[in-house]
Order: C-alpha cells, then sequence, then structure tokens
C-alpha cells in the first residue's frame, strides 16, 4: 500500500518549481490558495519591476533581499520549504536598452548575474533564474547579444556550480537543441540547465539532455504521459503565476499543480500500480527538486 497515495488522491510533496509573489497583490492569500489544495513547497523567484527597474546594483541588491524576505515570511507563516532563485530577467536587459544603452545594460545584466550568485554562494538562495534570452522577436544586433551573454551567464553558473532557471522562447526542440550547445560549451552540466516555463514533452529526443519546469496548463498531463517514459530527464511542474492584477489570467493560478498531480496520479493509476506511481510523483515534487536546489522538499 502506497504511503502517500489515499483512494487516488496524491497526498505526498507537491512543489511548485516557478512561482512570483508581490507583497502589494495577492502575496500571502496566493500561498493559501496553493498550501490549502495541498502544496507543500516553492521556488519563490525575484520578479522584476517592469516599471521601476533596477539602473544600478545597489537597487539590484535592495530586490533581491526583499525576495529573500519574502520567502522567510512565507516559511514562517506557512511552514512549507520556500527555495529562492535570483537573476535579473532577460527581459529586463532588453527594455533597459532603449535608456541606458546596449553596453551599460549589458554590464548592468552580469554584474546582477554576479550578485545573484553571491548570494547563492552564502545560502541565501538556491538558483540563479530566471536569466535566458527574450521570447519575442528582437533586432538581430541585439538577438546576437542576447546569446553572447547568455554564453557568459551560463558559464558563471557552471564555475559556480549553481544550477540556472532559463527563460527563453518557445521554438520547440530546436530551442533545447541551442541551449544544449551552449551548455556543453561551457562546462554547464544539462541536468542544471532547468528550461522553465517548458511545454509538456519531456522525451530525451525533445529536451536534449536538459531539464525543464513544466507549464501545467491544460492538456499537459496527457502529453506527459504520452512522453515520460524511458526518460532521464529530470522534470518539475510550474505556474509562474505573476502574482500581477493587471496580468490575472497570463499564466496559471497557485492552485494548480496541487490540481494537476493529482490528475496525473488519476490517470497513471489506471495503467500502472501505486509503488510505480508514487516512484514518478516522489521523483517529481521531491527527490528531482532535492537533486536541482539542494532543498529537502
Amino acid at each position: 500500500m502506497s504511503e502517500f497515495i489515499v483512494d487516488g488522491l496524491w497526498k505526498g510533496p507537491v512543489v511548485d518549481q516557478h512561482i512570483h509573489l508581490d507583497r502589494t497583490n495577492r502575496y500571502f492569500s496566493a500561498i493559501e490558495d496553493f498550501v490549502r489544495v495541498g502544496g507543500t513547497g516553492i521556488m519563490l523567484v525575484h520578479k522584476p519591476d517592469f516599471r521601476n527597474l533596477p539602473i544600478d546594483l545597489t537597487t539590484y541588491n535592495e530586490v533581491y533581499t526583499q525576495t529573500i524576505s519574502m520567502a522567510q515570511e512565507v516559511r514562517e507563516k506557512f511552514s512549507i520549504d520556500v527555495g529562492v532563485v535570483l537573476g535579473p530577467h532577460p527581459v529586463a536587459w532588453e527594455h533597459q536598452i532603449d535608456s541606458l544603452g546596449l553596453e551599460k545594460s549589458t554590464e548592468l545584466q552580469i554584474s546582477a548575474v554576479n550578485l545573484a550568485l553571491e548570494f547563492i554562494e552564502n545560502g541565501q538562495a538556491h538558483c540563479l533564474g530566471e536569466v535566458g534570452r527574450p521570447h519575442y522577436p528582437v533586432s538581430q544586433d541585439r538577438w546576437l547579444v542576447a546569446n553572447q551573454m547568455l554564453e557568459e551567464i551560463m558559464q558563471s553558473a557552471a564555475a559556480a556550480q549553481t544550477p540556472i532557471q532559463l527563460h527563453v522562447e518557445d521554438n520547440g526542440s530546436q530551442t533545447y537543441s541551442e541551449l544544449s550547445a551552449m551548455a556543453q560549451k561551457v562546462g554547464l552540466p544539462l541536468s542544471r540547465t532547468i528550461r522553465h516555463y517548458a511545454p509538456a514533452n519531456v522525451s530525451p529526443n525533445f529536451t536534449h539532455g536538459l531539464s525543464c519546469t513544466v507549464s501545467v496548463g491544460s492538456g499537459s498531463v496527457a502529453k506527459i504521459i504520452e512522453t515520460h517514459s524511458g526518460s532521464e530527464v529530470m522534470w518539475g511542474m510550474e505556474t509562474d503565476f505573476l502574482d500581477d492584477p493587471r496580468r490575472p489570467g497570463a499564466v496559471l493560478g497557485p492552485k494548480t499543480i496541487p490540481k494537476r498531480t493529482n490528475e496525473l496520479c488519476q490517470l497513471l493509476l489506471s495503467e500502472n500500480n501505486e509503488s510505480v506511481v508514487e516512484e514518478l510523483l516522489l521523483n517529481i515534487h521531491s527527490n528531482w527538486p532535492r537533486e536541482l536546489y539542494g532543498i529537502d522538499f
């Protein structure tokens, strides 16, 4: 009999590997929703304020510290596991080119990465991210610099031996292929190179060995079931919840991961015994996140 499956429902750990919070918006009420339906852990990702982006390292230090403080507040109030993901968003870099210029915006981005790595080295954060490249078309000059910068950031993550969550465009397997080549070039382990907001296809041919956090929207569970068999890729689930009242339906709500986990559990149980299902769900929500971030979820 399974310890964590009761009457066909998953009662074990449930982790959202990419979620944003904002003290001025839902904040605690979003986590209340998550916990009430079975959530037990989150990776809290630094949320940029695109209306007031940092223009120097002092300001980046302030906003990173705010993210770390929110993580501690959530731990204390809800007694759940909270990891912290710090880094400068690539869209912030692209937006700041117009005001700072390409060279200064890029310098600030690299400095902000190095600052995030200091917080990780000190044990106050657990992953570099979300960093990457714009997910929308930009000029060829900006695209070239974005990729040069991403390669440098990956190299820094490799040297620091830290995992990295990547914000990138959705161009299917080609995106994975390009990221895999970049990671191998700079010595960043593919397992620690995590594509955030990933499609539900977790097959090795599609992911090219990278880890990923799947955006588990409608239809995602069926695709996961279709592609997960035989895959050695470490993957998890995420909402990318923005905690932004201006974009209420842009991404998934905080209740989504527990609900999708139970949907996955029930569909898997129709073709597998409980021990097989328990092993996979423990990998998704405990073993793999622990291996990636060093947190006992």
